[in-house]
């Protein structure tokens, strides 16, 4: 093994640790850990998917002078769901690599899938033993399957308890803001406003009672 094979054997083994590996996997990453020796310092910290920068010239059109140049990677930080995990993961990706993920069917497919000696970064092959590990231990879960009866009666229970924590949210906002000191002006604001309101209309209706007695008074005269 190359010396940066060994690195990254010492950083899997001190992250993942020698117990939590599946049998036989410290073996197949010994053999399949990738031993190039120029990975760009980015890469490392990354799924970058082969892409690293790549060095060339710059040709003038009128001369065709030379100068030195570089290309680098198109690189995005993103955050890819992980259904094994049941979260959300940071880590910084190309573009190139989002779409063998897309074609893969997520993270954790595409980890799955790809072999040790094409993760040419340390992060990749971390993620890649953390999946393996996980996606082992689901496997030797026992997965139970309920009636149709017990499946209405949860539901049914999940809809109770909707409306059991809607009644308590709607009881607390009413002792919260129902016994205000704001709360108690504004209703007494508004039942004045209320009897002001009746009072006129009682009001304007004795003046249209009286201007009704005064017409014939004044057709007699």
């Amino acid at each position: 093994m190359a010396f940066r094979s060994k690195e990254i054997m010492k950083k899997i083994l001190k992250k993942v640790g020698e117990d939590n590996l599946a049998p036989g996997v410290k073996d197949a990453l010994k053999k399949s850990i990738p031993d190039s020796k120029v990975v760009m310092g980015r890469a490392k910290r990354g799924i970058f998917a082969g892409r690293h920068i790549q060095f060339g010239n710059r040709v003038s059109e009128d001369g065709g002078n030379k100068t030195r140049r570089t290309w680098k990677p198109n690189v995005q930080e993103k955050r890819l769901f992980s259904y094994i995990l049941d979260r959300h993961i940071r880590v910084k990706v190309t573009t190139h690599a989002l779409r063998c993920i897309d074609k893969a069917g997520g993270i954790d497919e595409y980890l799955l899938k790809m072999p040790y000696h094409k993760m040419d970064t340390e992060l990749g092959v971390l993620w890649k033993a953390k999946i393996e590990k996980m996606y082992e231990d689901l496997g030797q879960m026992e997965v139970v399957f309920f009636s149709p009866e017990d499946e209405a009666k949860f539901e049914q229970g999940f809809r109770e308890l909707k409306l059991d924590e809607r009644a308590a949210r709607r009881e607390f906002r009413r002792r919260l803001y129902g016994g205000s000191a704001n709360q108690k002006q504004a209703e007494q604001v508004t039942a004045d406003c209320l009897s002001a309101a009746r009072k006129g209309g009682e009001e304007a209706g004795d003046g249209n009672l009286d201007a009704d007695n005064r017409e014939p008074l004044v057709s007699n005269a």
